[in-house]
């Protein structure tokens, strides 16, 4: 990747549209429905990249304002982080894509330079700027990737004799 920052900026620009488009096309008991017992619907996953994001957010934050600052770990599983299924998936994807503008406003605005930048992860250590630019647009990805898993599992459940070529997404 020769420039991290424009190919993260234009990844992260793309997520809130995906959802945006899933929403307005799914029907609410798809999005709403968990692929096994225990896993996280569509929906469960667009709501922890809405709480995730204002995280992101706040750790830029840090890293901008001072070095060496430390900030906590984040614990999807704590009261204030949790899905509440009564939250309509237009409001969830219009909070993201608020959010989103926000945070690509605020990577626009950095340099290279600031991708060296320290802070301490309370469960990691120290961390750069750059690792969590990086792990920003994993997260995205795979919290993308997993509610589109969701989505097949009726799908795949249905399509007969081609199941044996969803093998890999079948979610147990």
């Amino acid at each position: 990747m020769n420039n991290l920052l424009t190919t993260t900026l234009a990844l992260l620009k793309t997520t809130p549209d995906r959802w945006t488009r899933l929403v307005e096309a799914l029907p609410a008991d798809l999005l709403a429905a968990p692929p096994a017992p225990g896993q996280w619907s569509a929906l469960e996953c667009l709501h922890h990249l809405v709480a995730a994001e204002a995280v992101f957010n706040y750790r830029l934050t840090s890293f901008l304002e001072r070095e060496g600052r430390q900030f906590p770990a984040y614990d999807p599983d704590a009261p204030e982080n949790r899905y509440d299924p009564n939250q309509p998936a237009t409001e969830l994807v219009e909070a993201f894509a608020q959010q989103r503008a926000v945070s690509l406003e605020q990577i626009s605005r950095l340099t290279s330079a600031d991708l060296n930048r320290k802070a301490i992860h309370g469960q990691l250590g120290p961390v750069t700027l750059r690792e969590m630019i990086h792990e920003w647009a994993a997260h995205d990805l795979n919290h993308t990737i997993q509610a589109e898993r969701a989505l097949m599992q009726p799908f795949i459940a249905g399509c007969g004799p081609w199941r044996q070529y969803f093998t890999d997404h079948i979610v147990q």
